[in-house]
């Protein structure tokens, strides 16, 4: 999670389109500071929760598709969560190893009742969870230890669509949001207990996608050049690992890691990450007018 932090912090140091406003985080601090928001994990009721390793096998599903929904105007992140749990519901061998690996596009349309080919469909199915550990979520997250950077290792490891890294100036930069969040689902659903227990759970970082950005942004934390601001404006594709992506995803996890230090000075209480990028996620998704970057990738 350093090599997150630090590489985030050299895009935002060497950023040419968006920075980061200090003042603007002094304010947004200074309003939270008596009263950090809290946001239960799964506060819509969406996602599926046994208690058990299926919960497990659900959560590395869910967050082995968890990308690229804005290409269809219809589908969210809550169409996905719920359509997998429904699935699940309906059929708890779902999920079984042998039957992820032969899924095809239209059999997970199927699954998730979504009348339309999925963005980047062919890139969400078939991968491997059977060689490594017998098949079973559970097993991954137990070899981890209790600690989350270890998990987020195990996964960018093994699963290549973790591998969140991009080039940028000629330095490499690593977000890891899905082998991130994926550590944070599990924190969140078992409430830091049992198999959500990590006792590093305050390395993670943000995790950088479309809404975390465009929320900064409104609330004067980002500033975009002028050339970005149009570009989202008009809802033109921002290329994946351009430097205009690049940083607003490295600029969105250092300005993230800036208010969860000034906040915890301030308060006198630790804040993690994790807790931020949940609240902010929430204002986000609860503002329809919310304009985001558009780019086409499988890593958020």
């Amino acid at each position: 999670m350093e090599e997150v932090r630090e590489s985030s912090a050299w895009v935002a140091r060497n950023s040419s389109h968006v920075t980061i406003d200090s003042s603007g985080i002094e304010k947004v601090v200074e309003k939270m500071k008596e009263s950090i928001p809290k946001v239960e994990w799964d506060y819509e009721g969406i996602h599926y929760f046994d208690n058990g390793p299926l919960t497990l096998q659900y959560l590395f599903v869910l967050d082995a598709l968890n990308f690229c929904f804005w290409p269809d105007k219809d589908l969210n992140y809550d169409h996905l969560a719920k359509g997998l749990k429904d699935a699940l519901l309906d059929d708890n061998s779902a999920f079984d190893a042998d039957r992820l690996q032969k899924y095809t596009g239209p059999q997970l349309r199927e699954l998730l009742k979504w009348p339309r080919p999925l963005p980047l469909e062919e890139e969400r199915v078939g991968f491997e969870l059977e060689r490594s550990f017998a098949g079973k979520a559970s097993n991954l997250v137990e070899s981890c230890g209790k600690s989350a950077v270890k998990l987020v290792a195990l996964i960018t490891r093994h699963f290549p669509g973790f591998r969140d890294h991009s080039v940028y100036k000629g330095h490499q930069v690593f977000l890891y949001k899905r082998a991130q969040i994926f550590a944070a689902d599990l924190w969140g659903a078992f409430k830091g207990q049992g198999y959500g227990e990590f006792n590093d759970i305050g390395s993670i970082t943000m995790f950088a996608d479309y809404i975390v950005p465009a929320v900064l942004q409104q609330l004067g934390v980002l500033k975009y050049s002028s050339t970005l601001a149009n570009a989202i404006q008009a809802s033109s594709e921002i290329g994946a690992g351009t430097e205009e992506e690049v940083e607003l995803r490295a600029c969105t996890i250092y300005a993230v890691e800036k208010m969860r230090e000034l906040l915890s000075k301030k308060s006198g209480k630790q804040v993690l990450s994790v807790e931020l990028d949940l609240w902010l996620w929430s204002v986000g998704v609860q503002c329809p007018s919310l304009q985001h970057h558009r780019t086409l990738s499988i890593y958020y």
